[in-house]
């Protein structure tokens, strides 16, 4: 049975390619090239979405530090998108079959997991699960081809974790060309059958503002990707972040928490900040989204907060970037606007303070005080 792919995708005939010394059969090449009024006559199908809006067809990957709980997150997203059930609980997604390469783990550890996920669910016969692959090299590619074409419909294949399956790259070779080369493989399987690929990796120990900028390796891993995912973990009530960029996918940050009696990520609502900053940040910056523009004693009165605390708090959160302040001590959320013809205050500069060190340390400089609207000294 060959895995039936959409009208776009298919070579006219006779254009089928041979790949020597593959012992089964080679997937089904696709067209890549039009004539400019060829190509603008296509009706392509719309993105096929393995979750809709976190994971679409094409080369995805997924990556952590160690023990964040990615295997968690892809293993129970597997369960749900080969049964149909709902991916971080929360998304509906359409079933198909499912291949994950559990290639770090035992069937044992396997059973276990899948138990804490499953609870009193049915197991999804369409999910297939292997602990052993070749390298994509070495022809860990064409095996995955094989189980594609025997599963017409796949939604996804992951890969857990990919520095298992890259193999070695020919010599002489970049850093970032290795890189990008052992991504081609997996993108080529991708591409071929419309498939979302997602490949477990790791990130650098040292951070960075940037999250692409965090994945092991060179930028040719990112680069060679159709979407980055990057769980993190963070301070506060949530127990990680999702940040989402791709070719189709819309950049996002997720809030997420782990539910460890299920074994399962859970989506939460709103953005990350309601969950990740402490509780008295995320109350000023719930309030201050659905009031901008408030002064510290209208959020202190909003959010039930002390207001000797908002005075403090609210300066503070300017300087780190979490709200915008105008010269009559007003609030709002960065990216939204300020009321007309009120000048903004420029930010205090090298002073970075965080939600961890904001207390005044020995030895540094004071923050300014920002000026109070008359009357608010004394709380009216």
């Amino acid at each position: 049975m060959t895995n039936e792919r959409p009208a776009h995708l298919r070579l006219v005939a006779g254009d089928a390619v041979h790949v020597p010394g593959d012992p089964g059969p080679a997937p089904t090449p696709f067209r890549t090239a039009w004539t400019a009024d060829e190509l603008m006559s296509v009706t392509f199908p719309p993105t096929k979405w393995a979750v809709p809006g976190v994971i679409a067809e094409g080369l995805n990957l997924l990556a952590g530090p160690p023990k964040v709980g990615k295997s968690w997150l892809s293993l129970a997203t597997a369960v749900a998108v080969a049964g149909g059930g709902k991916a971080l609980e929360t998304i509906e997604v359409e079933p198909g079959p499912v291949l994950y390469l559990a290639l770090e783990d035992t069937p044992r550890r396997l059973q276990s997991r899948m138990s804490k996920i499953l609870g009193d669910k049915p197991a999804p016969r369409g999910l297939t699960l292997s602990t052993a692959c070749e390298t994509l090299p070495s022809g860990g590619d064409k095996a995955i081809a094989r189980w594609l074409d025997r599963n017409p419909g796949a939604r996804m294949v992951v890969i857990d974790v990919f520095a298992k399956i890259r193999g070695t790259t020919p010599p002489g070779l970049s850093a970032y060309d290795a890189d990008y080369t052992a991504m081609s493989r997996a993108k080529n399987l991708a591409d071929t059958y419309g498939v979302a690929v997602v490949l477990v990796h790791h990130v650098r120990k040292m951070g960075s503002d940037d999250f692409l900028e965090q994945v092991s390796g060179t930028n040719g891993l990112a680069g060679a990707a159709d979407a980055t995912l990057v769980l993190k973990r963070q301070r506060g009530t949530a127990d990680g972040v999702l940040h989402v960029t791709g070719r189709d996918v819309e950049e996002a940050e997720y809030a997420m928490a782990f539910e460890p009696t299920a074994g399962v990520w859970r989506l939460l609502d709103g953005p990350p900040e309601d969950h990740t900053l402490g509780e008295t940040r995320a109350s000023i910056v719930r309030y201050v989204r659905a009031n901008p523009n408030s002064t510290p004693k209208a959020i202190a009165d909003g959010t039930g907060v002390s207001y000797e605390n908002i005075r403090k708090t609210c300066p503070r959160m300017a300087t780190d970037g979490q709200l915008c302040v105008d010269a009559n001590s007003r609030y709002r959320l960065p990216g939204t606007t300020a009321p007309e013809g009120v000048p903004a205050v420029p930010g205090v500069p090298d002073l970075a303070l965080t939600s961890a060190n904001a207390p005044d340390q020995q030895g540094q400089t004071s923050l300014p005080t920002v000026p109070a609207v008359p009357g608010e000294e004394n709380g009216l």
